[in-house]
């Protein structure tokens, strides 16, 4: 470890196709509330993969004056909104603390890719003169970053890893370190996705990577199952407010977690598919036990990457059997986008945030329409129903194309 100073979670803030604001969310994924439904946004017809796991119940002037909001992508919005709510969930008063020490982690893997197809779609065909001056500020990736610090005000480091699924956790990850070795005492965390767009559409589509179970979208995400034939996209935010020990002590806060672990890897084998035996998975989840300095045994929960693709669901259980040994068969492992989809750089924030909430009331979420289980994959995937459980260690795994593999290791409080 870095240094000794210790890292706490202070707020939450989230935006999903299950539900905004913590609450909501939560209170879904106990339910096993589906979000996954046909697409609204646009025109599916021509589309191999016709559904996704969009957010019906967000109001950007809600949160965000209304002549910005016009200024921003959707990915932005979400992002500011969602930092928002952590902030008010944090009960943090910004003005009584030094901004400098206040930084801005945020992951995204496509960025504003709504407004580059509107603009672009000007440029081809009205011609360049007619493109909006607010392009390249509302479509490049670190926007939703800046236009966090812009909006609360942190004048600290502000970055935006884009490790494409990965991304919102290197982004709690790098913050983590961030506050863990002194450079600040304060982080907005967390990833922004706004991709169900023509292009992601068509892209992923064309890929197969993609379910075309467009006929009964409420089962098409179903992890570990032997009916998987590909992720479903999914679109939203999730941010936390994570905050020096000491510092959150002090002022009283709520705290829900502490992060003790953060570990990275690149399966250095193929641009989409993982390496074979989650070799590459396997080396960071171990990474982040070793950074948290504790056994395997001791971790409870997992939340799985878990996208309902044939080699990832194989992959990452064989990872998981090949870190925990006998013990892997007494951990809890439950997927997240079996009921959100698959919110790409934005899919480790929500799913750290469903850690945390795991570990506060000790209960697991379940992996939804686990129907036609593989008898290949036979952990404990907490199948249709969540469980009591005493939740005192959860990893969270987030796995990209590229081969970009990210763990953050979440843990009770205890003074």
């Amino acid at each position: 470890m870095i240094s000794e100073r210790r890292v706490v979670i202070t707020g939450i803030g989230v935006i999903s196709p299950i539900g905004t604001g913590k609450e909501n969310y939560w209170e879904a994924l106990k339910n096993g509330a589906n979000g996954i439904d046909r697409i609204t946004r646009f025109n599916v017809d021509p589309y191999k993969s016709q559904i996704a796991g969009e957010v019906n119940d967000f109001d950007p002037e809600e949160y965000i004056d209304k002549k910005e909001a016009k200024r921003m992508d959707r990915f932005s919005q979400f992002a500011v909104a969602a930092s928002k709510m952590a902030l008010k969930d944090s009960g943090i008063n910004i003005d009584e603390i030094d901004q400098e020490r206040i930084g801005v982690a945020l992951g995204t893997g496509i960025g504003g890719v709504d407004t580059f197809e509107k603009e672009f779609t000007k440029i081809i065909e009205r011609g360049p003169k007619w493109v909006s001056p607010f392009l390249i500020p509302m479509m490049i990736c670190n926007m939703g970053a800046g236009r966090i610090s812009i909006e609360v005000g942190a004048k600290g480091p502000t970055i935006t890893p884009v490790s494409a699924c990965a991304s919102a956790t290197n982004a709690i990850g790098d913050a983590f370190r961030l506050i863990q070795r002194g450079d600040v005492d304060l982080m907005f965390a967390g990833g922004s996705e706004a991709p169900v767009s023509h292009s992601c559409m068509a892209g992923f589509g064309k890929m197969k990577a993609m379910s075309t179970r467009n006929d009964n979208p409420k089962i098409a995400s179903c992890p570990f199952t032997k009916d998987r034939d590909g992720f479903v996209m999914g679109e939203g935010a999730g941010i936390l407010m994570m905050e020096e020990l000491e510092q959150a002590k002090k002022r009283g806060a709520k705290i829900y977690g502490e992060i003790v672990g953060y570990g990275m890897s690149s399966d250095a084998y193929h641009i989409t598919t993982p390496a074979p035996g989650g070799e590459g998975c396997a080396r960071t989840m171990q990474n982040a036990i070793n950074d948290a300095g504790i056994k395997p045994e001791d971790v409870d929960y997992i939340n799985a990457h878990g996208t309902s693709t044939p080699y990832n669901d194989k992959y990452e259980t064989m990872a998981i059997k090949s870190v925990f040994g006998d013990h892997a068969y007494k951990l809890s492992v439950s997927s997240t986008k079996s009921m959100t989809g698959h919110l790409l750089g934005a899919a480790g924030a929500i799913e750290a945030i469903a850690c945390l909430l795991a570990i506060n009331e000790d209960y697991v979420h379940p992996t939804i329409n686990h129907i036609n289980p593989d008898p290949e994959l036979d952990l404990d995937y907490v199948p249709n129903k969540g469980k009591s459980k005493v939740v005192n260690y959860a990893l969270s795994n987030s796995l990209g194309f590229g081969g970009h593999n990210a763990s953050i290791l979440l843990k009770k409080y205890n003074d």
